[in-house]
Order: C-alpha cells, then structure tokens, then sequence
C-alpha cells in the first residue's frame, strides 16, 4: 500500500494545526502587550468598571441576575461538553462506525480504521478540555459572586481589583472553554478528511479573527 495518502494526511493535519497554534500564539501575545485591541482586553476592562459600579451603586440585585446568567451558561455549556465527550468515547468503541459517507469525502486522506479511532478520542478530548474550563468558569463565579457583597472593612480581599481579577479569570476560563467548541469544527471536519480540516481551520481563523477584535 503507498505511503503517500499517509504523509498527506499528516502534512495536512499539522498545517491545519499549526495556522491554529500561530493565530491562538499571536492573539496571546496582543492580549498581553496591547490588550484594549482584543475584545478579551476590551471585556476585562469592562468587568472591572462593572464590579466599580456594582459596589459603588449597591446593586446587589443586578450582581445576583448577572451571575445567575453566567453561571447557566457555563453550566449548560459544560454539561453539553461532557455528553458531546462521552458520545464521542463510545462511538470510538465500535468498529462499524466508518461509513462509506465519509471515506467518499475523504480528500487526500488515509482510510484507516485505526486513524479514525484516533481521530474521535482527539475530538473527545477537546470537548473534555472545554468541560473542564466551563466548570473552572463556575467556581470563579461563585467565588467573586460571594466576595463582591462582602464589605472591604470586613475582608480585605473583597476590593474591587481583587474581585474583578477573580471575575475575569472565570471569563477566561468561559473563553477557553468556548474556543473548545469553535476548534471542534475542524477537528470534526478531519473525520471526513485532512482535506476538510484545513478548510475548516482558515475559516475557524478568519471567523475568530473577527471576533476577538470587536466586542
């Protein structure tokens, strides 16, 4: 059998991986040098400014609605995840799941069984990640949910600084789990192909390129 539908299948592979990398590396590097240029920059700095207000006003009904929503959302969000994960880690435990559908849209790729077990617990584990980072979204949460009514006389640690920090690391931790979501689509797409990942990593960039630039 050629080897070449293999070294095609990971040249296009680690391409895929690697316009993901660069882009994700370059968004780091912006977010810490220059970061009221990315929507993570412009959203940390509003946080900030709404936990100010939130203590400021006493808004303590508007700080209980707002953290409800964002603690379903994670909550709902994770709880998705770790169903899509688990789906994906039984599908890998059957042997007759390689369809004719699939290997017909396979550009370029390798048809191997062994490949697309391969492939399917990768996919898991990508959606394991954004579980794990949407429920470390809802321990944040409630931490700062339960420091921003704590007066600062009584505990130092309720400032406003030290509750909005620990806000925005629960913010960070829903961004990564989300980014889990948007790298599935070209995980996904390489179970038709290496092909199909490709395509789906420069749309995935150019999507994203678009949102962490504006709020």
């Amino acid at each position: 059998m050629s080897l070449q539908p293999q070294f095609t299948e990971i040249g296009l592979a680690l391409v895929s991986l690697g316009l993901l990398f660069i882009y994700h590396f370059q968004l780091y590097r912006q977010v810490r040098n220059d970061p009221l240029t990315t929507a993570i920059g412009l959203t940390n700095h509003a946080r900030r400014a709404w936990v100010q207000s939130i203590v400021d006003n006493k808004r303590d009904i508007l700080a209980v609605q707002t953290f409800r929503n964002w603690v379903m959302a994670s909550t709902f969000l994770a709880s998705t995840a770790i169903l899509i994960s688990l789906g994906l880690v039984a599908s890998a435990f059957r042997t007759e799941i390689t369809s004719s559908a699939t290997q017909a849209l396979n550009v370029f790729g390798h048809p191997s069984e062994t490949l697309w077990v391969i492939k399917l617990f990768v996919l898991s584990a990508l959606f394991f990640y954004a579980f794990f980072n949407f429920t470390l979204s809802i321990r944040y949460y409630n931490h700062a949910s339960l420091l921003i009514n704590v007066p600062q006389s009584l505990e130092p640690s309720s400032s406003v600084d030290a509750v909005a920090l620990i806000l925005n690391h629960g913010a960070l931790h829903y961004t990564l789990g989300m980014r889990g979501f948007y790298l599935a689509i070209p995980l996904g797409l390489w179970l038709f192909g290496p092909f199909w990942m490709l395509s789906g990593s420069v749309l995935v960039v150019v999507v994203l390129y678009r949102l962490d630039r504006e709020v």
